[in-house]
């Protein structure tokens, strides 16, 4: 499968945020900030033309270079850019070839591919802050859109006695399961699913993944909810915020908080 690589040229640390924000709303799903570039990857069967280009007209005289690339290509260059992620002392993410990283709490250890939830993005490291926050010993946990799987093996560390990490894209799913082995996590249960799984309940719900699709899955959402389950939703825009409360509260959820990290925020909410 053929990636198409997008290099944007970028005035300052605003207009870079404000770019990767928007191009994750298009299906972006890969980013490398090296200044003043910003590389942008995207599978090329998913690209849409006409809505990329209603965003670039966002910007005034945004430059930028296109290429395809080779799934191979593509890993190799992920790789060999990838630097470790630390959330404060809480939490460290590395891959296999950098050492050990010393003074964090937890350390997760991956194999850096395309997937999106490497703790490089905004979103995924809100998830991680607000999960220091929340008791996960022994209980029941959905990490819906997994990514790499690093919030789900968080969960496995935090004590959880049950994961269940779903996503729809297959390449994900490979990606987790070999993330899994490589931290030990047994307790993880791992499946290729687009929508929620029918039937079962959870005491937290994670779901990182875009504004859509939480907000079709809200119901689902509920449905797999029990009294005092804690939900934690991230991977939107700080301007979609007083959509998704109107939204999580019609659909049965109480809103607790909001968090921020640039253009992109989590919420946190509770089913009562």
């Amino acid at each position: 499968m053929n990636y198409l690589q997008f290099d944007f040229e970028i005035l300052d640390t605003e207009q870079s945020e404000q770019l990767i924000a928007l191009l994750s709303q298009q299906g972006f799903e890969g980013f490398e900030e090296l200044p003043p570039i910003v590389k942008a990857f995207i599978a090329e069967k998913d690209f849409k033309e006409a809505g990329f280009f209603e965003m670039i007209e966002l910007f005034e005289n945004l430059v930028y270079q296109k290429y395809t690339v080779e799934n191979i290509n593509w890993n190799k260059q992920w790789e060999e850019g990838f630097q470790p992620v630390l959330v404060n002392d809480f939490v460290g993410i590395r891959a296999t070839f950098h050492p050990p990283l010393e003074k964090v709490l937890h350390e997760i250890i991956i194999t850096p591919k395309m997937s999106f939830g490497t703790g490089h993005h905004a979103t995924t490291f809100m998830m991680i802050q607000q999960m220091k926050e929340i008791d996960f010993k022994g209980k029941t946990v959905l990490d819906f859109g997994t990514g790499t799987g690093v919030l789900a093996i968080l969960a496995a560390k935090l004590g959880a006695s049950d994961v269940y990490a779903i996503d729809y894209d297959e390449w994900s799913i490979t990606n987790t399961i070999e993330n899994i082995q490589q931290n030990g996590s047994s307790n993880i249960r791992v499946a290729q699913l687009a929508t929620l799984p029918a039937g079962e309940k959870f005491d937290i719900i994670l779901a990182n993944i875009n504004l859509n699709v939480i907000l079709d899955n809200l119901k689902s959402i509920v449905l797999s909810s029990i009294s005092n389950t804690y939900v934690l939703l991230s991977g939107f825009l700080l301007q979609d915020e007083t959509e998704l409360k109107s939204s999580i509260t019609e659909a049965g959820l109480q809103y607790i908080s909001t968090l921020n990290r640039g253009d992109w925020i989590l919420i946190l909410a509770k089913k009562p």
